[in-house]
This record gives structure tokens, C-alpha cells and sequence, in this order.
């Protein structure tokens, strides 16, 4: 609670002494604890404040309520501002907190999770708690009210070892893991004996089999005593019997996951392997069963069993396919649950699919290929079926909800697999069943869209079958159902390819387009479908610019997308640019007046008139069509975007929206070489920095607006890759260089890519010596910047590596790392080793954090490095220790 709430600290009861009067002395000697946090957040006394109100709640025990926040907050402050204690209070708070757990214990399962966690996390900070597993379990274990909690302990220890609210590093977290793996026996011992007490008691063979399943999940329980233990025989008894609760049933399941997930390298754990893939296999009757008695959450449970057991063996069955633990009847398993009516269980398989197609496809075996064929043939046919729309399905297909997103899984699967089974005979095979039989129309549709998934794998010579389907669909009567009309546009698109090759057939399948286009449920697909004949067919499409350019000027008066009115814009672009050279200027004046009518219009109305001041949509529209139209401008013709320019700084000026960015930097890309754009693109940028950094510079400025960030550096980029001179030469150059360094720490993947982008190519600038006029010049350049703002990039770059940025930015921070080291490694090689010193030694729970070797092997193995990947590797193995 902050100040000002109200909040009174409860008195004490005169009975209620915990063992907590060390620890209550502790939180009162406010000045044993270090000010780390940045004045003004929080006043130390408050911080402090937050720990002893807490444990006095969970002392009290007055209601539910109260000890749910005690508990929750005491968990909280423990992972986030662990650091707030001194040392010497950590084994009074462990006590305290082992002390809590046991008093509250009946009082809800919520605050015994909270205080479980509030443990877990204390001890894996806490480096002086040695054997926290021994701890608990020889404290609790012979009391049988206390093994609930026990349980619960031993449950959210592991699963927290990888969490990411703490940053224990890397050193604390393999001492931690050793020391479980120590004590993993002692768990497995104590969960059978738990089992033996637990007897039909369901709620206590859940909480054993979740405890099971995170040691698992570790990684830790060892393999060959695992695969003989009562344990595993019990989880396969749960899952065979038909009276098996819901709950019971889901945790047995979530157990045997896990068990197949810590087993990914069979080979060395085959004794456990072999049980477990024996033991699934016994469970097809059981699978029947739960279908036979509709019971849908048992059948997903056996569904994700049989998954990951494919996943677990996928090397076996490609390698050995037939034979020993590359027995096809895992296959088997899967394909009888896509024969299931429910969609939602086939799809638990995808994952396995796409990497059994991954697998063959790298093999390259045609005896292999064969093998699968069959199969893949068989779970085609059945997503073919499980994408057929309800009957009496009204409208077209919806593409947002959840089966509008199970069909588009479905058409990427059907696009990765396809291969196997031959993209021209599976396409003929689909056209046959609509040619010969009758279907209804929801058949019909869903044979189109998994027609529409391969159309374009399929190969164009000599297919007579690609012309006549394309023949049949613009032929449909529009008395059809719409959704089949839907679809068959979408196939049109697909096949935009065969009309590039048969031009005859452009009139009648723009015609097709048309009618779509005029109708409000088919706008926007048939609006999709004619970016793609533009796309494709841009020569003989010119023919029709005009037609495109008609529609271009109403635009607003089709029931368009934002996302398809912009395709269909970008379409006509690429027209645009076949058309001869002295047409193009004219025209692409005439595609950007009506955005600009509309920028203006957006000036000129008032703000309370209730109508949209959102110029996010003109602005996208000039984006692309200034990207897909490159106009010559001769001698002292005015060039068709300087209007654009001049309209678009001044509503930036009174509404910053990143868009008006993301149309500079387009402009910058398009123009930025010609030497008469420079001076106005520059002044562009000026003009657009000045509403950007005051944007930015407000409290929590960057977070709130990261696609402002992405946009900004994104522009400022595009300048330097096209004319870094006359950036790195302009007052706004520092400005955006310090604002990128501030920006580093941001973890918005987008906004850091390009932040780190936009640093990459400014340092690369002043390095690369690609023989331009204006090298020498630019190497000056560079240098004088990084003599200026050098050590605080690195500090930066390697504080914001170990504390704020996900591993997965690593790869973009070693780049800049590396540019900045190709400029003057020995300058660089110091500005490194200051940035190392400044790193904490150690974690605040007194663990090692990084020793010295650590840290000159880590400086060693950058400024050593020849190539960037191995500043890559090292930082990443580094940040580690950190994470």
C-alpha cells in the first residue's frame, strides 16, 4: 500500500510473538538497508514498511483477504526488491515464512500457493539456505496435515528455477540445480510414501503427480530409477481407468507430458523411453472409451499424449520408420484422433506435423517419402473435412474467430506437407471431387480453400487442369453461397500465375473480381485478389491502369479493409511503374491528391466536430504508393511528393503519429540518393524530430510509445544508408544518437530492432570502405562521435544485455558491439573493460553473480573476436550469468 491510503499497522495480539521478533528488529533498523532505488519512487521507511506489515498480517490471521495480500505482497517484494534486505535478516524471514505456511495452511489454497512461492523464491536468492529441499522435507514430512503444503513447496521450487521475475544468473541457477538433483531421490522417495498415505484421496494424488511432473520438467529425476518406479505404473493406471475424474485426469496427463518432454534425447534415457512408449500405446481403448462417452477434455488429454509422444521419438520414426521405438502406431495414434469430429483436438498436432514435414524434407529419401505418403494423404483428407463450414452457416467464412484461425493453420500445414504427397495430383484429385460428384455447397467450399492453399506450388507447364479450374470459377453463378464465391476469389488470387500465362483469361477474371469487389461481404477479398493479379500480371495490367486508377479516386466507396485498401493501392502502384516515363508523373500526382485532400481536410476541421482526426490512413496509403513508384523527376519539373512533404510536416505538428515517421523514412529510401531531394528530406527530418523528442522525452515516454521509437530510428536509419553525409553533417545527429543510447534499454522487439538498426549502420558508416568519394569524410565523421559518446554506448549496450533486453536481441547488440570495435579496437578494448567494472559481483541473496575470471575470459573473447558471431556467442554466454 503507498502513502496516503489510510492504511493503520494492525496491532499486534500480546500472544502473536513470532519467531519473527529478530525479524521485526530487522525491518525496523531502517538504515541497515541500502537506498537503491531512484529518489522520489519511494521513500526507504515505505519500502521497508511493506515487509513488516505483511509478516504482521500473516501473523494476525484475521481473514482470508488480508493474509491474500500479506502473502502476495510478501512473494512480490521478495522477487522484485529482494535486494532492500540486509543479509542478516534472510534466515529470520526463511523462518517466519516456514512458520506462516504451517499456521495458514487450512486457512485457503491460495495463500499456501502464494507462501510456497514466496519460499521457493526466497531460496533460490538466498545463497546461505543450503539444501532447502532437506529443509522442508525433514521439517514437514512426518506430519500428514503438513504434506499438502510440503507438496506445494516442492511443486513451485523447480518451476521457479527458470523464472524470469528473478534474476538469479547463471552460476546461482546450476548450484541450485545440483543441488535439487541431490535431493530429486529424496522427492521421488517421499512421493510414493505420499501415495501410500494419500489412498482414493483425489485432491492429494493431483498434488503428487504435479509435484512429479515439474522434477521432470527440470530435468533432474534420474531416468533408469524413474522407469521403475510405482509412480510411473500409477500415472498409466489413472489414465486407463474409465472412472477417472476430469482434474485427476488432466494431471496424470500435464505428468506424462512432462515425462516425455525431459526424455527429448532418448538414447540416453531409454530405460525411462521404452516404459513410457509402451505405456501410451496402451491407452487407444481407453481414448475410444472418451469418445464413445463425448467426454471432450479426456480425449484433448489422450490427444496430448499421443503428440508428444511423436515429438519425443519424431528421429526414431523418420530414421527407423517400422521398427522399435520407430513403431508407426504413434502415427497411428494421431491420425485416429483427426478422425475425431471436434477440429480443436487434430490441431494439437500441428506442431508435430510441420516438424515431421521439416524432417522429411532434409532427408531427401525417397523410400522414406514413401513410407509417409499414405499417411500425410490420409490427414489431408481430414483437415479437408474438418474445414467444412456448418450447413446452415449464413455469410462468409470469418477469418478472426477461433475456426477462422484453425483454417489458416490449416492452409499453412497444407502448404508445408504438400510436397510429400505431390502438389499437382493432389490439386487434380480435389478438382475431380467437385467435377464428378455433387457436393453441397459447404464440401464444395472447403475443397476450394485447400485448393486455394496450394494453387501456388503447383507447376504451370502443360497443366491443363490449372486452366479449367480457373475456367469453372469465374464462371459461377452468383446465386451460389456466398461463402463459396468468397473462397473461389481467393483461389482467383492464388492463381494469379496461370492468368499471367493466359492473358485471354485477364478480362473475364477481372470481370469475376468486380462483381466482388461492388459487394460489401466480398470487398475486401476480391480487393486482395486484384493486388495479386496487379502484382503478378503488371505488364499486361497496364492496359487496364485506367480502370485502377478510377477506383483508386473512390476508394472510400467500396467496403474495404484498411489492410485491403492499402493492397489494392499497392497493386495500382505497380501498374503504375510500367507505364511509359511521361505518364508516370502525372498519374502518381493524381493516386497522392486525394490522400492529400484528405491530410488537408483533416487540418481544416475542428477538434470537437466529433469526426476522426486519425491521419493514420492517407498516411499509409502515400506510404505505399511512393514505395511502389519510383518517378524520374527531370530539371526543375516540381517532384509529385514535395506537396506530400509540406502537407504531411504540418499535421505532424499537430498530431504525432508514428505513421508520418514511417512515410519520412519511406521518402528518405526513395529519394534519399538524389542529390536535389537531400537539403528537403533533411528539413524533414528536423521539422518531425522536434514534436518526436518532446513525444518521448515525458516520463515512461519510450514504453508508451514504441511504434514512435521503431518509426523514428527506422528514419533516421534510411538516412544513413542513403545519404549518411548529410545527416551525420546536421545539428540532429547528436539528439538522435542520444536518444537511440536511451532507447537500448528498450524491450519492445520491433522499437529495439530498428533502434539498434538505425546504431549498426551509423557506426558501419565511418567503417566501410566502399571506395564512395565521401569515405574519408565520414570516417572523420564517426570518429568524432564516438570520441564523444563512445564509453557511454558500451556502458550501455552491456548494461542493458545483462538487465533489460531478452535473449533474443542479442544477436542485433553484438553487431553494434562489433562495428564499434572495427573503428578502433584498442579505444575500444578499455571502454569495455570500464563497462565490466561497473557490473554487481555479486546478487543481493549473496550468491557469486560473475567472478573475475569470467569477466576477463568475456573481454578476451570480444576483442579477440574475428568475426561477429563469436561476439554473438559470448555475449550471450556472459549475459547469462546475469539472467
Amino acid at each position: 500500500m503507498g502513502p496516503g491510503v489510510g492504511w493503520q499497522t494492525p496491532e499486534r495480539p500480546a500472544d502473536a510473538r513470532f519467531a519473527s521478533s529478530e525479524l521485526g528488529q530487522l525491518f525496523a533498523s531502517k538504515t541497515s538497508v541500502p537506498r537503491l532505488w531512484d529518489s522520489g519512487v519511494a521513500d526507504k521507511s515505505e519500502t521497508v514498511h511493506a515487509w513488516e506489515v505483511s509478516d504482521q498480517l500473516l501473523q494476525i490471521r484475521q481473514d482470508v483477504e488480508s493474509c491474500y495480500f500479506a502473502a502476495q505482497t510478501m512473494k512480490m517484494k521478495i522477487q522484485t526488491s529482494f535486494y532492500e534486505l540486509p543479509t542478516d535478516s534472510h534466515v529470520a524471514l526463511r523462518d517466519s515464512l516456514l512458520s506462516h505456511i504451517q499456521n495458514l495452511k487450512d486457512m485457503s489454497p491460495v495463500i499456501v500457493t502464494q507462501l510456497a512461492l514466496a519460499i521457493a523464491d526466497l531460496a533460490l536468492q538466498m545463497a546461505s539456505w543450503k539444501g532447502c529441499v532437506h529443509t522442508a522435507v525433514s521439517r514437514y514430512n512426518n506430519d500428514v496435515t503438513s504434506l499438502p503444503f510440503l507438496l506445494e513447496i516442492l511443486t513451485v521450487l523447480p518451476e521457479e528455477v527458470h523464472s524470469r521475475s528473478l534474476r538469479i544468473g547463471a552460476n546461482r541457477r546450476t548450484e541450485i540445480i545440483e543441488d535439487l538433483a541431490f535431493y530429486s531421490s529424496t522427492v521421488v522417495s517421499l512421493l510414493v510414501t505420499c501415495v501410500g498415505k494419500a489412498g482414493n484421496d483425489e485432491k492429494m494424488l493431483i498434488k503428487i503427480f504435479r509435484c512429479l511432473g515439474s522434477w521432470f520438467n527440470l530435468g533432474v529425476l534420474d531416468s533408469t530409477f524413474m522407469a521403475n518406479s510405482k509412480l510411473l505404473s500409477l500415472l498409466f493406471e489413472v489414465l486407463q481407468q474409465d472412472k477417472t475424474s476430469s482434474n485427476l485426469h488432466e494431471a496424470a496427463s500435464d505428468c506424462v507430458c512432462s515425462a516425455l518432454y525431459a526424455i527429448e534425447n532418448v538414447d540416453s534415457n531409454l530405460p525411462l523411453a521404452l516404459q513410457l512408449f509402451q505405456g501410451v500405446l496402451t491407452l487407444e481403448t481407453a481414448y475410444h472409451m472418451a469418445v464413445a462417452r463425448e467426454d471432450l477434455d479426456k480425449v484433448l488429454n489422450y490427444c496430448r499424449i499421443f503428440t508428444e509422444l511423436c515429438e519425443t521419438f519424431l528421429d526414431k520414426i523418420v530414421c527407423t520408420p517400422g521398427h522399435g521405438l520407430g513403431d508407426l502406431r504413434t502415427i497411428e495414434l494421431l491420425l485416429i484422433c483427426a478422425g475425431h469430429p471436434q477440429y480443436e483436438v487434430v490441431e494439437i498436432s500441428f506442431n508435430f506435423w510441420y516438424r515431421l514435414g521439416e524432417h522429411l524434407y532434409k532427408t531427401e529419401d525417397a523410400v522414406i517419402h514413401s513410407i509417409f505418403k499414405a499417411y500425410i494423404q490420409r490427414l489431408l483428407h481430414a483437415l479437408a473435412r474438418h474445414c467444412q463450414l456448418d450447413p446452415d452457416h449464413e455469410g462468409i467464412p470469418e477469418e478472426t474467430d477461433d475456426f477462422g484461425e484453425f483454417r489458416m493453420r490449416v492452409s499453412d500445414l497444407v502448404k508445408d506437407l504438400i510436397f510429400l504427397v505431390g502438389s499437382v495430383e493432389c490439386f487434380a484429385q480435389l478438382y475431380a471431387t467437385l467435377k464428378e460428384g455433387n457436393p453441397s455447397w459447404e464440401v464444395t467450399e472447403a475443397v476450394l480453400f485447400i485448393m486455394a492453399s496450394i494453387a501456388k506450388s503447383v507447376d504451370q507447364e502443360n497443366n491443363p487442369t490449372l486452366v479449367e479450374v480457373l475456367d469453372g470459377v469465374v464462371r459461377l453463378p452468383e446465386t451460389v453461397h456466398v461463402a463459396v464465391r468468397y473462397t473461389s476469389i481467393e483461389l482467383v488470387g492464388e492463381m494469379s500465375e496461370v492468368v499471367d500465362r493466359n492473358p485471354h483469361f485477364l478480362d473475364p477474371v477481372l470481370g469475376f473480381l468486380m462483381k466482388g469487389l461492388c459487394e460489401k461481404q466480398l470487398a475486401s477479398v476480391a480487393a486482395k485478389a486484384i493486388h495479386n493479379i496487379c502484382s503478378v500480371c503488371r505488364d499486361h495490367m497496364a492496359q487496364h491502369f485506367s480502370g485502377l486508377l478510377e477506383i483508386a479516386r473512390s476508394l472510400d466507396s467500396f467496403m474495404l479493409s484498411p489492410e485491403a485498401a492499402v493492397g489494392l493501392l499497392k497493386g495500382t502502384a505497380l501498374v503504375l511503374a510500367r507505364l511509359p516515363l511521361e505518364k508516370i508523373s502525372a498519374c502518381l500526382s493524381e493516386l497522392c491528391a486525394v490522400q492529400v485532400m484528405a491530410l488537408k481536410k483533416l487540418l481544416s476541421q475542428e477538434p470537437s466536430n466529433g469526426l476522426s482526426s486519425d491521419p493514420t490512413v492517407p498516411l499509409d496509403r502515400l506510404a505505399v504508393i511512393f514505395r511502389h513508384t519510383n518517378p524520374i523527376v527531370e530539371n526543375g519539373q516540381t517532384h509529385p511528393c514535395q506537396k506530400v512533404i509540406q502537407e504531411m510536416v504540418s499535421v505532424y505538428q499537430e498530431h504525432q503519429h508514428s505513421c508520418f515517421l514511417y512515410l519520412g523514412s519511406i521518402l528518405v529510401d526513395e529519394y534519399g540518393m538524389e542529390e536535389g531531394c537531400r537539403q528537403g528530406l533533411l528539413d524533414m527530418l528536423q521539422a518531425l524530430c522536434v514534436p518526436t523528442f518532446r513525444l518521448i522525452e515525458q516520463p515512461n515516454g519510450l514504453q508508451n510509445h514504441p511504434d514512435t521509437v521503431d518509426d523514428l530510428f527506422r528514419l533516421a536509419t534510411r538516412f544513413i544508408q542513403r545519404s549518411p553525409i548529410t545527416l551525420l553533417r546536421s545539428q540532429v545527429v547528436l539528439p538522435i544518437l542520444q536518444w537511440a543510447i536511451a532507447a537500448t534499454t528498450l524491450d519492445h522487439r520491433d522499437a529495439n530492432c530498428s533502434v539498434m538498426k538505425f546504431l549498426r549502420d551509423l557506426v558501419h558508416t565511418g567503417v566501410a570502405n566502399d571506395h564512395e568519394e565521401d569515405f574519408e569524410a565520414r570516417k572523420e565523421l564517426i570518429g568524432q562521435v564516438m570520441t564523444q559518446l563512445g564509453q557511454q554506448l558500451v556502458n550501455q549496450l552491456l548494461h542493458t544485455s545483462c538487465f533489460c533486453l531478452p535473449p533474443y536481441t542479442l544477436p542485433d547488440v553484438a553487431e553494434v558491439l562489433w562495428e564499434i570495435m572495427q573503428v578502433d579496437r584498442p579505444t575500444f578494448c578499455r571502454w569495455l573493460e570500464n563497462s565490466l567494472k561497473g557490473l554487481p559481483k555479486e546478487t543481493s541473496g549473496g550468491a557469486m553473480q560473475v567472478t573475475h575470471k569470467q569477466l576477463t575470459d568475456f573481454h578476451k573473447q570480444v576483442t579477440s573476436a574475428e568475426e561477429c558471431k563469436q561476439v554473438c556467442w559470448a555475449l550471450r554466454d556472459f549475459t547469462r550469468l546475469f539472467r
